[in-house]
């Protein structure tokens, strides 16, 4: 396949989304007039494919072979696009007026900066910020992410609070935008991770080359989120607490992984407990259970990753305290007041 060389590249990863690019491809079309829109098409088995085609001529497709998942996916699809700049977004994400613009220009005026994302918002309640990002994600001393305006379950409303460009740990995946050279250097995402924290994960090896990531608020999207998996699928609870340790063993300093992973290990087993309550409470312990046999299993093919990261004990974003602890035992909902 040819490549396009363009500076811009809006990339949805399509699987069996039809609805959501019949919602919000129009509008993405209409405000990203400067950059080169392509939906990527993770092997759908709906006719969203001939949707795009019929309706949206100027849109570029590239299909996938298989669906494999959000870091295969667009993986495999970033290698047929030349660009100076990936912007990865879900199909689940109304944009807005001038979105590119701001991130395009703060990313063209500091070469070191790696990725970023814009401030994003709840679809169904544009408000409040959204899970999946807020405004800038930061990671604490055990691992756990958490944002400006969201930690846990506790999602602020948007008064203007985060509206400055910061440096963060890191951006979400929900719309990405990485700059290509950077994307490839560090070999992309990480395709064992298949979906979820994939992007916190390439944000930490980004991070221990010095790279910067950053959030750009005057860029605003609305995210509906759970397009794919929704909160209460078991799978997607495999998913987080595989990928989490996955992520804290590849990207820690060799010193802090018999410290952390221990300790993660048995605060796991704690939340596993807290979805016996829960409607498909069981289903969900023995996602957790599933995740730690197959992270057990990985060890070996990790520990070639760790070896080929050289780790950073101090990152920008990095927190040497406990979010869990803040939370959970201070009381704290709100960024702000950490």
């Amino acid at each position: 396949m040819e490549t396009q060389k363009i500076k811009t590249a809006v990339i949805i990863l399509n699987w069996n989304g039809k609805a959501w690019l019949e919602k919000f491809l129009p509008t993405l079309q209409e405000y990203s007039q400067e950059a080169t829109i392509f939906v990527a098409d993770n092997a759908s088995t709906d006719d969203s494919v001939d949707y795009v085609k019929i309706n949206f001529p100027t849109v570029k497709i590239i299909i996938n072979a298989s669906n494999g998942g959000y870091a295969k996916g667009y993986n495999d699809v970033l290698k047929h696009i030349d660009s100076e700049y990936f912007v990865l977004i879900n199909s689940d994400i109304e944009v807005t007026a001038g979105w590119l613009s701001p991130i395009i220009a703060l990313m063209d005026n500091d070469k070191q900066i790696a990725a970023c994302q814009p401030k994003i918002l709840d679809y169904n309640n544009k408000n409040n910020f959204e899970y999946a990002g807020a405004s800038g994600g930061f990671i604490d001393n055990l691992g756990y992410p958490f944002c400006r305006g969201r930690i846990f379950d506790s999602v602020e409303e948007d008064k203007g609070q985060y509206n400055d460009a910061i440096e963060v740990f890191w951006a979400t995946g929900a719309c990405l935008f990485v700059r290509a050279v950077h994307y490839n250097e560090v070999g992309g995402l990480d395709e064992d991770f298949f979906a979820h924290q994939e992007e916190i994960d390439m944000c930490w090896r980004l991070k221990n080359k010095r790279y910067k990531i950053m959030v750009e608020p005057k860029s605003v999207v609305y995210h509906v989120g759970g397009g794919t998996l929704n909160a209460g699928s078991p799978f997607k609870t495999h998913l987080n607490f595989r990928n989490n340790l996955f992520m804290l063993f590849k990207n820690l300093p060799t010193s802090s992984l018999f410290t952390i992973i221990p300790m993660r290990l048995v605060l796991d087993g704690v939340a596993a407990l807290t979805f016996l309550n829960k409607e498909k409470g069981l289903e969900h312990v023995l996602a957790i259970a599933k995740a730690h046999f197959s992270f057990y299993f990985a060890i070996p093919n990790l520990i070639a990753k760790h070896q080929k990261i050289n780790q950073k004990n101090s990152l920008v974003g990095k927190k040497n305290w406990s979010i869990l602890v803040k939370n959970k035992m201070n009381g704290i909902k709100q960024f702000s007041e950490l």
